[in-house]
């Protein structure tokens, strides 16, 4: 943030700004995130919204005398001058000698977890999702969802560069996008409605409106899973583009998106990347292999025998990632062609073989973090697909206009926002990069 002036001092919200002022007297609010009391001063470490400060008392540096009831947690406004050191490693360090302290408010109790270590060592996985208001005041913690908000930011900036409009679906829908029955049921005023599973079916509507769209926003999935990767709702990335020449068009795009995401963390989130010792991926192109292919690679090259010919377990998709990661030099790789029993009713099938599909999964280091394709956009086409699909045509009228009154080739796909940043920062449980998770145990806090 920049750095305002007022009348005495300079206001500043962060590290950085402190080194841009030295030896000029500054004032910067936060929390008390540790005191040190030593034998005639007193270190204050200071956290502030992005990183913290080392403040510095000794009573040769004003006359400011030391508050005995300060304590951590509490929000403070802290005086003082901005001065530079090296450290016993030769490093250039900035910490501010106290001149005042400004308490704003304190806590009422303790903290009941320790957060003013480097992280939560210790703390099981389940306490620091019951305490999340808390256990987010970790640096560390922060930082996982400081590296969230890059790749949000980075998809928002990369797909309207490429002249998309960001558009808001409803969350309450008349029917599953997906179909099946792993959605939450609502009563809306005596009518049977549903949570909605994917923006599906508004993304394909306004793409006749603006040609490309994306939206990033909750979604809602009624699967009794309590594993590692699923959540019943999560943050989708999606987006759907119109006048496409064939569904490689979109593998490009998100291709390009991805190297956007990775460049501005690395450029804009040093920090929180070596905080939270982060590998991120370079991206040139990534790979790309059918799903039958994909199969024989498993039993072949892995002598695996899978239990489903239709899909992927995580098994095999971490044999895939082992094998793009050796064989391909990719931490990306994308699968196509799905069988089309395992897809969505307006995904669109294979002409040279209808039994598959123009469809993708992108796994990211042995990870299903996408699922997209080419959509259906001849009317006739679409209403014979649901009839296979034992649907009734007639109860998705509004959604048939854009193919009733023209449609053009188009497609897209979602990303799970949770699970692409689990993998990017090495965890293994989605729920550790879900601010505040719900599954199917979780509703609080």
């Amino acid at each position: 943030m920049n750095s305002i002036k007022g009348d005495n001092f300079i206001k500043i919200s962060s590290y950085s700004d402190l080194k841009n002022h030295d030896g000029e007297v500054i004032s910067v609010k936060g929390y008390i995130h540790r005191i040190r009391e030593m034998t005639g001063f007193s270190f204050v470490i200071l956290r502030t919204a992005r990183d913290v400060i080392q403040c510095v008392y000794a009573p040769e540096f004003s006359d400011y005398r030391w508050d005995s009831t300060l304590s951590e947690e509490s929000c403070v406004e802290i005086t003082g001058k901005s001065v530079k050191n090296v450290d016993a490693k030769g490093n250039e360090r900035f910490e501010l000698q106290i001149h005042d302290i400004k308490v704003l408010s304190r806590p009422a109790e303790n903290l009941p977890i320790v957060i003013n270590k480097k992280q939560l060592d210790g703390i099981q996985l389940n306490t620091i999702l019951d305490l999340r208001p808390i256990s987010m005041r970790n640096p560390r913690e922060r930082a996982i969802f400081k590296i969230q908000e890059g790749i949000q930011r980075g998809f928002r900036e990369f797909l309207t560069s490429q002249n998309f409009t960001e558009i808001h679906t409803p969350k309450i829908n008349f029917a599953g996008a997906e179909g099946g029955t792993n959605v939450f049921k609502l009563d809306y005023f005596g009518k049977v409605v549903y949570l909605a599973q994917s923006p599906q079916l508004y993304k394909q509507a306004l793409v006749g409106v603006f040609e490309r769209v994306f939206e990033v926003a909750p979604v809602f999935r009624a699967e009794h899973h309590d594993t590692s990767r699923h959540l019943n709702e999560y943050i989708s990335m999606d987006f759907e583009m119109g006048f496409i020449n064939g569904f490689e068009d979109i593998m490009n795009m998100e291709t390009g998106a991805l190297k956007y995401i990775m460049n501005l963390l690395k450029t804009e989130y040093k920090e929180e990347i070596e905080l939270l010792h982060a590998d991120i991926p370079e991206i040139n192109e990534i790979p790309c292999i059918k799903f039958m292919d994909a199969k024989k690679i498993i039993m072949e090259k892995f002598h695996y025998t899978p239990s489903d010919m239709k899909d992927f377990d995580p098994q095999e998709e971490e044999m895939l990632g082992k094998y793009a990661k050796k064989e391909l030099g990719s931490d990306f790789l994308f699968v196509t062609h799905y069988p089309s029993k395992k897809r969505p009713f307006y995904t669109m099938d294979d002409p040279e073989d209808p039994e598959y599909t123009l469809s993708f999964d992108l796994l990211f280091r042995g990870l299903e973090i996408t699922s997209g394709g080419q959509r259906i956009h001849d009317y006739d086409e679409q209403v014979a697909k649901m009839k296979k699909c034992g649907m009734d045509p007639e109860q998705f009228e509004t959604y048939l206009m854009l193919h009733k009154y023209g449609a053009p080739p188009h497609g897209g796909l979602g990303i799970g926002l949770e699970r692409l940043t689990m993998h990017l920062l090495g965890f293994k449980n989605v729920r550790e990069a879900t601010m505040f998770p719900r599954d199917i145990n979780r509703v609080t806090p």
